[in-house]
């Protein structure tokens, strides 16, 4: 273990990493549903393999939260410095590769004209810096509060917390097919049927303040204050069933509303508005992704493999985990769209209609895995550049 933190939560380290890869596995299934005018399904096994493929990893960027709560909040030290960290780990390697984006991808000089009021659309990804950020800036004013609450009191939160996830659901059922808005981007956003306190004037409303990320980063909280160390007995009976169970409600969400637009008969396809509805049970703020959030939490948190694997392949995957984060979709959408030529499509494809579409996805997000890994844990043993690049 010799230069290895002794105090360092090995569990994170492999949560990091695995989460990094749920990252990759999502965005190698985003082909096989948005295509064509914008929303594309070519055939029901494909819509069959959405809702587990996809369904799989979308507790990632919660657990990136998560992580980043149990190691940073409350403060270990002045606020000061708590923002310098974060910048130099942070700020830094997001303004490099959003240049890098912003020069490979459109149009380089509208992409810096639009990085004035938001990311580059084309890097979708990099919307997880700004929410993280914002994360940052409420902590320092959480702290002293998150330094002296009790169990009982954050329970309560986070049981209002998880009520908010339910919402969406609200929603629907209150305002049934919601109206669908377009920003500058031409991105769609279903509108949303105003609950207690909302109206067209104010998007404020009760639960606003407790909803959303805010509720991983006091779940972070709260396994590292008040959840101790639990036998695997008691691990797998909790973690197992609650995982299920938020898996299912974002799997059948989303195959019950693609079989309603459907309507029996594949292909079914439309604009971009309809893959946003469908996406509609397995967003981060809703139940199923919060339920399959504390699942993992609970594995990993049983994790205290630190052998040589863990010093030598892990341990630097997990350092330069945000670099690949920022990075990977330069090399993913290179290699999806090589295996999508190399191995076909549909009922045509090289393994028939069922497998070819598993086979695409686990090897796109396999082959970018391990491609950035290498690329990032290189550039990150850069003196002095290596860690402003990477983070």
């Amino acid at each position: 273990m010799a230069g290895i933190n002794t105090n360092r939560e090995i569990w994170i380290d492999w949560l990091r990493v695995v989460a990094c890869f749920l990252v990759m596995m999502t965005h190698s299934c985003e082909p096989f549903y948005l295509g064509g005018e914008g929303s594309l399904i070519l055939m029901k096994a494909d819509a069959v393999w959405m809702s587990i493929l996809n369904v799989l990893p979308r507790a990632s960027v919660a657990l990136f939260v998560v992580a980043s709560s149990y190691l940073q909040f409350p403060l270990h030290y002045s606020t000061g410095e708590f923002f310098r960290r974060r910048a130099v780990r942070v700020l830094i390697p997001f303004a490099i590769w959003t240049i890098v984006y912003a020069l490979v991808w459109g149009e380089p000089v509208q992409n810096f004209k639009d990085l004035l009021l938001n990311f580059n659309y084309a890097a979708g990804h990099l919307w997880f810096v700004y929410m993280i950020v914002g994360l940052y800036l409420i902590m320092p004013l959480l702290s002293p509060w998150a330094e002296k609450v009790g169990k009982k009191e954050l329970q309560v939160y986070l049981a209002i917390w998880l009520f908010t996830t339910i919402i969406p659901l609200v929603r629907q059922w209150a305002g049934g097919s919601a109206p669908v808005i377009y920003g500058p981007s031409g991105i769609p956003n279903a509108a949303k049927y105003p609950l207690w306190g909302e109206a067209s004037w104010n998007t404020y409303g009760v639960f606003y303040y407790l909803s959303g990320f805010v509720g991983y980063m006091l779940l972070g909280l709260y396994f590292r204050k008040f959840v101790g160390e639990l036998s695997w007995k008691k691990t797998l009976s909790v973690g197992i069933p609650v995982f299920v169970a938020g898996f299912a409600i974002c799997s059948f969400g989303f195959l019950g509303r693609v079989q309603a637009d459907a309507h029996g008969v594949f292909p079914v396809e439309g604009p971009v508005a309809l893959a946003a509805l469908w996406e509609g049970p397995w967003l981060n703020d809703t139940l199923g992704v919060a339920l399959m959030t504390i699942g993992w939490i609970l594995v990993f948190r049983k994790i205290k493999g630190e052998g040589g694997f863990y010093r030598n392949v892990l341990l630097p995957v997990s350092n330069a985990s945000y670099g690949m984060y920022l990075c990977h979709m330069l090399l993913l959408g290179t290699v999806s769209a090589w295996l999508r030529s190399s191995l076909g499509l549909g009922s045509e494809g090289a393994l028939g209609g069922v497998w070819t579409t598993p086979l695409q996805i686990l090897g796109t997000a396999v082959i970018s895995f391990v491609g950035v890994a290498i690329f990032c844990v290189l550039v990150r043993k850069i003196p002095k550049a290596g860690k402003l690049i990477i983070g």
